[in-house]
């Protein structure tokens, strides 16, 4: 069956960098496009970025645009979030996620001194 598992949340300050792994398996990985979505607590989840099956194609919400990067590794069958630059507003439980509405458990990041 499909399985999406994230990794690498923590507490970082802010300014600082985290580096987030989204595992997948059961599926043909490299050819599937990947998101990243995150919710915040008390608010609805938002998108964050994607990224193509082959990499090629990646797009960021303005909130992260220029601090956060998506990359993927198919021979892994594993998606990255490099966050630079983190502020307390991102601050939320980040999923990833598969079309077809396939979602992961979520890692929590939070920034705060």
């Amino acid at each position: 069956q499909v399985q999406l598992v994230e990794s690498g949340g923590g507490l970082v300050q802010p300014g600082g960098s985290l580096t987030l792994s989204c595992a997948a398996s059961g599926f043909p990985f490299s050819s599937y496009a990947i998101y990243w979505y995150r919710q915040a607590p008390g608010k609805e989840r938002e998108w964050v970025a994607l990224i193509s099956f082959d990499g090629r194609t990646t797009n960021y919400a303005d909130s992260v645009k220029g601090r956060f990067t998506i990359s993927r590794d198919n021979a892994k069958s594993t998606v990255y979030l490099q966050m630079n630059s983190l502020k307390p507003e991102d601050t939320a439980v980040y999923y990833c996620s598969r079309p077809g509405n396939y979602w992961g458990q979520g890692t929590q990041v939070t920034v705060s001194s």
